[in-house]
């Protein structure tokens, strides 16, 4: 049942992310660009996500344990430090340069299975560096 709920839940975000445009480098680069030519398409993306998000958080606060398990695993907040920050410059650099970020990377194979390739070759030696050097 729980491998059944991560497909239908994986399905439905990378479908989501291939319908908004999130999966599309060109779109994601030129919402980041602010001094050219500007798409806000995805402030819309990301702003329609917060209402669907905000009522999950409402309901797991009324549920004693998830569907499919016994608890929730939450993450703890921690406090900002060098290894956050830089971990976050990374990303948002990969982002930038990439059009990418791994979510949608796995979705754009459905679209894009043979330009996407060398961005998912990095991004898995990216983690392959950080576990042999965490």
């Amino acid at each position: 049942m729980r491998a059944l709920i991560a497909l239908v839940a994986g399905t439905l975000f990378g479908a989501g992310l291939a319908l908004s445009g999130m999966a599309d480098p060109a779109r994601v680069r030129a919402f980041l660009d602010l001094f050219g030519p500007w798409d806000p398409t995805l402030a819309f993306v990301m702003g329609g996500a917060i209402l669907p998000m905000a009522l999950a958080w409402r309901v797991r606060a009324r549920m004693d344990r998830p569907l499919a398990d016994d608890v929730f695993v939450l993450p703890e907040t921690r406090t900002i430090d060098p290894r956050l920050a830089i971990g976050a410059l990374l990303f948002g650099a990969g982002w930038g340069l990439g059009g990418l970020c791994p979510g949608p990377a796995i979705a754009s194979l459905a679209l894009y299975p043979l330009s996407v390739w060398p961005f998912l070759l990095a991004m898995g030696a990216g983690f392959a560096l950080h576990r042999f050097t965490s």
